[in-house]
């Protein structure tokens, strides 16, 4: 994992957006240079061991929140980072519809997530022992068909699979790559921005 992790983030720039950050594993995988590095947890003692890694590292800022409501701006971050995340977040759809709310034009999601095996006797066996795993591994949804939801969402390039070497077959399928949030979301992200742009300004003129 430390490999993937290496060459994912390797391509991070600008201002960056990690979501599910966990404990902060990524941390020492960043390349230097980046404008701004801002982690988000949404668990509260993971968060706090968080903060304790991230004193560690210079301008790193630590929000607990959950990737289905991230509190921040419209297209703020060049670059976001889901690494293991997608598994455990309780609506992936919402959790992907704000990681592109809050990309910049033009910017990326790098991603390593846990996926459906295209295997089909591995996957029957994902299936079976989702439930049980899901309870033992804080909510992790091993059967997921993680970048069937990344593609709902967002046109996918780079990407390859790999194996979490060391752990059971039912984790083991992973993915990994970057994608952009396809033309028709960036479309309505826009729409929904001007939108609130403007009720914001017709309530300031009607209180003036």
């Amino acid at each position: 994992m430390s490999r993937l992790r290496e060459e994912v983030l390797s391509s991070a720039r600008g201002d960056v957006l990690e979501v599910g950050a966990g404990t902060g594993l990524n941390l020492g995988h960043y390349p230097t240079g980046l404008r701004r590095l801002v982690l988000t947890e949404p668990v509260s003692p993971m968060a706090d061991r968080l903060r304790r890694r991230a004193d560690d590292h210079a301008a790193v800022e630590v929000v607990q929140a959950a990737a289905e409501q991230l509190p921040f701006e419209n297209a703020s971050f060049d670059t976001v980072v889901s690494t293991l995340v997608l598994c455990t977040v309780h609506n992936v759809e919402a959790s992907l519809s704000e990681v592109a709310r809050v990309l910049k034009p033009g910017g990326r999601l790098l991603f390593i997530e846990h996926v459906r095996a295209a295997d089909e006797t591995l996957a029957r066996r994902q299936a079976r022992w989702a439930g049980a795993w899901s309870a033992f591994a804080m909510g992790c949804r091993c059967d997921r068909d993680t970048l069937g939801s990344i593609r709902a969402q967002f046109d996918v390039g780079e990407h390859s699979t790999a194996a979490w070497h060391g752990m059971p077959s039912i984790v083991r399928p992973l993915v990994l790559g970057v994608a952009v949030p396809s033309r028709e979301l960036r479309h309505g992200s826009w729409d929904h921005h001007v939108s609130q742009h403007l009720s914001q300004h017709a309530a300031a003129t009607l209180q003036a």
